[in-house]
């Protein structure tokens, strides 16, 4: 999809102050962060012999993951090192107060609000290639099928020997040229979306907008995704998958839920399934039937869809605290199929740190630091909290982007598709909004652009007629 008529008058330092974003640090805070050294340093197991790399966005500098992996008998062995945060900021000081006000790292188009001061985050903290670095080291070995027969974290000091990006490990990988680290990461990773499909796990492919600056100005477009993207979330649903059951065996964690669907929304799938002819196999799950729709035609995006609803009520669980003793009655989150919480992006999310120290504690065979256990409770409060704002910003910029670039364009007509009775999706520019007029559900329409509101960042459309 094409995200053309770009403008340069895009300007979201209103969108900043809207939500009171400011990168600056209190002065202890960034005293802490500028002199952060390995608190754990005596202990650590060398593993500069494994030849991790990294997979980010070009141009990221915060990295929190380096994977390895390699065959193991019929099966295979991962090795997933993760930024160890929690032996770089001091229990009770001045940074971790600021990181749990803040929650995690904020990203707007023309940059980031870091969770911590960037000294640590792209410093001393990330897993920068040719550096040695203090991590925690998840070993997961998985047998042929992906099923895992063994986890375990411990800390270590690793070296990345490569920082990659998705786009040239997809390449590299069509040309038949994989990185040797990481040759066997889509085996892996489709071998995991496999099990994930059998255990339930719903994966929404929804077309996600991004506003990008290019060589004229700002832009919309489709946020572009490789099959690599999806192999290498593989590696750390696999990793909170382990972490998760780990807690859970001790009693004690943080866990990211989200409730299995109800039955009126699945039934409510099904409908719209059936009326965008889009079969539903007997036997298969949600998640399996999801798998196959094809989000290249107007029914399966509009299928794809409605099956947002399914996924509702995300939240995050304590337990093993004195607030909240015992694990949640459903402990599972839907959109992975089994248990799972939030351990491989501590740089940029708070949660990963206190629920990686209590899985190093358990793995050690130590009691978990009283520090830690004490922060579970207001870390899911926090955590919840800035989920939302971090999406609300996240809206906020998208719109604010498509009413500039819409500003003159009132009166004008777009092709789209329906994905909703009420909502549609231009593909140039790439803009999804709301659509009055009822729109035939999984049908290409012409719109018609009704308003712009440059105050309230809103664009309205009006359905004109079907296209053939």
């Amino acid at each position: 999809m094409r995200g053309a008529v770009p403008s340069s008058d895009v300007d979201f330092g209103a969108i900043r102050t809207e939500f009171e974003l400011v990168e600056d640090f209190p002065a202890a805070a960034q005293a802490e962060a500028d002199a952060a050294a390995d608190r754990a340093a005596d202990g650590r197991e060398d593993r500069r012999d494994i030849e991790f790399v990294t997979i980010d966005p070009p141009g990221s500098r915060d990295l929190d993951q380096a994977v390895h992996i390699a065959a193991d008998g019929d099966g295979y062995l991962v090795h997933y090192a993760i930024a160890d945060v929690g032996a770089l900021v001091a229990p009770g000081g001045a940074l971790e107060a600021e990181s749990l006000r803040r929650g995690q790292t904020v990203y707007l188009p023309d940059g980031s609000v870091p969770l911590h001061p960037r000294s640590l985050s792209e410093g001393v903290g990330s897993l920068l290639p040719d550096e040695d670095r203090a991590a925690a080291l998840w070993e997961i070995r998985l047998d042929a099928a992906g099923e895992v027969t063994a986890a375990s974290v411990r800390r270590a000091v690793v070296r990345s020997r490569a920082k990659l990006d998705y786009a040239g490990v997809q390449a590299d990988h069509d040309a038949g040229r994989p990185h040797p680290s990481i040759a066997l990461l889509a085996d892996v990773g489709r071998l995991r979306q496999r099990w994930g499909r059998a255990h339930g796990a719903v994966d929404l492919r929804l077309p996600a907008q991004e506003a990008v600056r290019g060589a004229d100005g700002w832009e919309l477009r489709i946020e572009p995704r490789t099959d690599f993207d999806g192999y290498n979330a593989q590696i750390s649903l696999l990793t909170g998958v382990c972490a998760a059951k780990i807690m859970l065996d001790a009693g004690v964690g943080l866990l990211r839920t989200l409730p299995a669907a109800p039955d009126d929304a699945v039934a409510d799938l099904r409908r719209t399934a059936s009326a965008m002819g889009q079969a539903w196999p007997d036997g298969a799950t949600v998640g399996e039937f999801l798998a196959a729709v094809d989000v290249g035609t107007p029914q399966g995006l509009a299928t794809m869809s409605d099956a947002t609803r399914l996924l509702r009520g995300s939240g995050y669980a304590a337990f093993g605290t004195s607030a909240a003793p015992a694990a949640p009655a459903d402990p599972s989150h839907a959109g992975v199929g089994a248990p799972y919480a939030h351990v491989t992006a501590p740089l940029r999310r708070l949660a990963d740190r206190y629920a990686t120290e209590v899985c190093l504690a358990v793995c050690a065979g130590t009691e978990v630091p009283a520090w830690a256990r004490d922060a579970l409770d207001g870390a899911a409060e926090v955590m919840q909290r800035t989920n939302g704002v971090a999406n609300k910003i996240d809206r906020a910029c998208i719109d604010l982007t498509e009413t500039v670039i819409l500003a003159d364009r009132v009166g004008e007509t777009f092709e789209a598709i329906a994905m909703r009775e009420d909502q549609i999706l231009v593909e140039d520019p790439a803009v999804i909004a709301p659509c009055t007029g009822g729109p035939p559900e999984g049908s290409r329409v012409t719109v018609r652009l009704e308003s712009v509101d440059a105050v309230s960042r809103k664009v309205g459309f009006v359905y004109e007629s079907a296209l053939t």
